[in-house]
């Protein structure tokens, strides 16, 4: 039976709180372990496509998501000097009628908050940074920096880019800074003034190399984000993000249309952050130890993807582990990595391009992905 094998998830992101409550829905004893102290309100906004509104629905978070975040009809991008359409994506009904759910835009602090109400607090751990993973055939031992230990059967490695159970598992190796800083802030809407355009529910502003991502993340349209793509040739990795400035900003986005500036002079405060991302790993799995989003593919968020592909793994995985049954783990992993592979593999790859919606195409592959209905792909025969 699912509920006498203990399944541990590192990591209480995104990913690894979409497979535990998951895992928790499924019938599975699971434990969250998070070296956080406590769950905090991020300052940053994310993308929710239809793609991962299917999982909330799973979930049974999907009308509080739909109720808390912003609903664009379109996804534009616009020349970074003239304001002009370059695409305009169909998004809002359309989302709805063609591809199964809703896309919204919201506060990635509201997003998580509604997937830790979604686990019983029994379930999750804070405080737990682990240092040493030791998989003994039978039971995988975790030992936490605070002295304690634990045991589980399996062991789902949702930590990150830095992950401890990637390192268990293939040794360490540093991460590939990806040659781009990302500039996030949010922050009260602005008035909309003489000169500018009305602010786009959803906008990416380009430039030949590089770019501006703006949206609201309340429901209310009150409260703005925006993240930034800017290449710079060198980056300390020990610096994930640093504090930034209007100063900064301004200089960064010197000459491009009166609605940017706006949104850097209305700027509260602004970090930047490195940009990394890995080479596909040879394996995703090993022995108890299984891995999911940023542990295994992370990838630049230019296709504002990277969560979702995390939830995804999170729902396939799931899927695998209930249709093979936990008794044969392997053989789950492998499905798992079979239906996975490629899939994150393809949207690293377009993420590392920067093309993503610059022109007008079909996103209908991404957003109309269905993880708990799409044809099963057998291990033997999964697309390399």
């Amino acid at each position: 039976m699912p509920q006498q094998s203990r399944i541990a998830v590192i990591g209480a992101g995104l990913g690894g709180a979409a497979a535990a409550a998951l895992l928790l829905k499924a019938g599975f004893n699971v434990r969250v372990y998070e070296q956080a102290p406590s769950f905090s309100r991020l300052g940053a906004g994310i993308h929710v496509g239809p793609n991962v509104m299917k999982i909330m629905r799973r979930i049974g978070i999907e009308d509080a998501m739909n109720r808390e975040g912003s609903h664009p009809d379109y996804w534009y991008s616009r020349h970074w000097q003239t304001g002009d359409v370059m695409a305009k994506i169909p998004l809002g009904d359309h989302a709805i009628k063609e591809y199964g759910a809703s896309y919204l835009t919201v506060h990635r602090g509201d997003f998580h908050a509604l997937l830790m109400e979604a686990l019983p607090s029994s379930a999750v751990s804070f405080g737990k940074q682990l240092t040493k993973v030791d998989d003994r055939g039978d039971v995988v031992r975790l030992e936490f920096a605070d002295g304690s230990t634990e045991e589980a059967d399996l062991v789902v490695g949702a930590d990150g880019v830095n992950s401890c159970i990637r390192e268990a598992l293939l040794g360490v190796e540093p991460p590939k800074y990806a040659g781009y800083l990302a500039h996030r802030a949010v922050f009260p809407t602005p008035p909309v003034k003489p000169g500018m355009l009305p602010f786009d529910a959803c906008v990416k502003w380009w430039s030949e190399d590089q770019h501006m991502m703006t949206y609201f993340v309340t429901s209310k349209q009150d409260e703005i984000y925006y993240v930034t793509g800017v290449p710079a040739n060198q980056w300390n990795l020990n610096d994930r993000w640093l504090p930034s400035s209007k100063d900064e900003m301004r200089e960064l986005y010197k000459g491009w249309h009166p609605t940017v500036q706006a949104l850097i002079e209305n700027t509260k405060e602004v970090t930047k952050w490195s940009l990394l991302e890995r080479d596909p790993l040879p394996l995703w799995s090993q022995g108890r130890l299984v891995l999911l989003g940023d542990a295994c593919h992370p990838m630049k968020p230019h296709m504002a993807q990277g969560a979702a592909m995390a939830i995804e793994d999170a729902a396939m995985l799931v899927r695998c582990l209930e249709e093979v049954g936990v008794s044969d783990h392997r053989l789950a992993f492998e499905l798992y990595e079979a239906n996975r592979a490629e899939r994150a593999s393809k949207v690293q790859r377009i993420s590392h391009d920067n093309t993503w919606l610059r022109t007008n195409e079909d996103p209908a592959w991404c957003f109309g992905y269905d993880v708990f209905n799409v044809p099963l792909v057998e291990p033997a025969t999964a697309a390399l």
